[in-house]
């Protein structure tokens, strides 16, 4: 796997975006490793506040920063020209730029030039892989749990972080296993399958998670979602490669349409939960899901408990919000389920 070096702390740059889903990046990193970030960096008309302090680039070095993460996760992995001197006058000033995005920012004259000038670096995340295999099929040592979802950017990462977070509070053998810009940022390894050529999808999610203690279970964060025409290819590879033995179904309670492509609805939760299975079933027989995981962000708190103990009853797993209740019932009810013989 590749395994990056970033250096800490950092500032986060969101640009000018107005909408807060192209800053999960930075929102992760924030959420997950705070005592790592001195604040953000904002250009004008900005609407995304991620509840940290606003600095200048000065007052950043000043405060410490070493690296400046770009905090947007921008349809196609662009980047917008108004971004460009602020990256030149980071670089020149030897920070340097973590890139989540598609886009190689070392083949930017300019960027190459001030990494030059200031002798900083420019991290891509998702930069070139090593040579990766395809996927064999091959049931592996371990237990692996993969968060799957109704749509893009509905809790996936986030519901593995604290499944892996609530399994080592229970005394029991995990690791999170990031596939995504923001998870390898928090956990500095990993490997951005999304960037990965799509015959070696399922080969990149073997070597994400290989052969491992009978105890130990992998936590694999998820991708796109098989009900997305956009993104469904990646979450199909990580799927297969990934073999796992538990799921754990992620959405968003607001989300009804599709996010990119919005003439389409969401599917039922039932209807996601029985498609994942027929397709994860053709690698390990036994597979299960063990739970629900709600973003409840936009419920309003007299409604929440309803709205779950709803949704528990129809699908008979447990059904938390995991930033709010934790991910314990998750862990319980894996343990119910490897001791009836999952």
């Amino acid at each position: 796997m590749n395994t990056l070096r970033i250096n800490l702390p950092y500032v986060i740059f969101l640009g000018d975006i107005q909408d807060s889903m192209l800053a999960k990046t930075g929102l992760g990193l924030v959420k997950w490793s705070k005592d790592q970030v001195v604040g953000q960096l904002r250009l004008p008309g900005c609407k995304v506040d991620l509840g940290v302090a606003d600095l200048t680039l000065q007052s950043a070095v000043a405060q410490g920063a070493k690296s400046l993460v770009l905090g947007v996760a921008t349809v196609g992995g662009s980047i917008s020209d108004a971004w460009l001197p602020v990256l030149v006058q980071a670089l020149e000033n030897g920070l340097d730029i973590v890139n989540g995005l598609h886009t190689d920012l070392n083949k930017i004259p300019a960027l190459a030039a001030a990494k030059a000038k200031g002798g900083s670096q420019i991290v891509n995340v998702r930069g070139a892989h090593q040579a990766l295999p395809v996927g064999t099929g091959r049931k592996r040592q371990g237990m692996r749990i993969l968060t799957v979802g109704t749509d893009c950017a509905v809790g996936k990462k986030y519901t593995a972080l604290a499944m892996a977070q609530c399994l080592k509070a229970n005394g029991i053998a995990a690791t999170f296993r990031a596939t995504g810009q923001t998870g390898i940022m928090i956990a500095g390894e990993g490997l951005a399958v999304d960037s990965v050529i799509s015959d070696f999808v399922s080969g990149a999610a073997e070597l994400i998670s290989p052969d491992n203690d009978s105890g130990h279970w992998d936590v694999v964060e998820g991708q796109g979602s098989l009900f997305n025409p956009s993104f469904s290819a990646v979450s199909m590879g990580l799927l297969h490669g990934s073999q796992p033995d538990a799921l754990i179904l992620c959405h968003d309670a607001a989300r009804l349409k599709v996010s990119t492509c919005p003439t389409y609805a969401i599917p039922t939760l039932q209807e996601c939960m029985d498609l994942h299975l027929r397709c994860a079933k053709i690698v390990n027989p036994s597979a299960r899901f063990i739970g629900v995981s709600i973003n409840t962000s936009s419920l309003p708190a007299a409604e929440r408990k309803a709205y779950l103990d709803q949704l528990q009853q129809e699908l008979g797993l447990p059904c938390v919000d995991p930033l709010v209740e934790g991910c314990q019932l998750f862990v319980e009810q894996l343990q119910q389920q490897k001791t009836a013989g999952m």
